[in-house]
C-alpha cells in the first residue's frame, strides 16, 4: 500500500522525497529496473505535491472577500509558464 502512504504525505515531506528521487536518478548510476521504480515513485509524489498546491490555491481563493462579503475569485498567479 505504498500509494496510500504517498497520498497521505504532507506537501513538505512529499517534496523532500521527490527531491531525493530526482537526485538519485540524476546521478546516473541506478540500474534500469530501479530507475523505472524511482520514476514511478517520483510521478506519484509529483501528483501529491500538485494536489496539495491546488488545494491551497482553492482555499486562498475562498478566503478572498470583497467589501460587501461576496467571494471575489481572482486567478492565482502560479509563477509557472505553461
Amino acid at each position: 500500500m505504498e500509494s496510500d502512504k504517498t497520498t497521505k504525505l504532507s506537501f513538505e515531506h512529499a517534496l523532500t522525497k521527490l527531491e531525493s528521487v530526482v537526485d538519485a536518478m540524476e546521478q546516473g548510476e541506478v540500474p534500469l529496473a530501479e530507475l523505472l521504480a524511482k520514476y514511478e515513485e517520483g510521478t506519484k509524489l509529483l501528483q501529491v505535491c500538485e494536489g496539495r498546491l491546488k488545494d491551497a490555491e482553492l482555499k486562498i481563493e475562498k478566503l478572498k472577500k470583497t467589501k460587501d462579503g461576496a467571494a471575489a475569485f481572482e486567478p492565482f498567479p502560479s509563477g509557472r509558464s505553461e
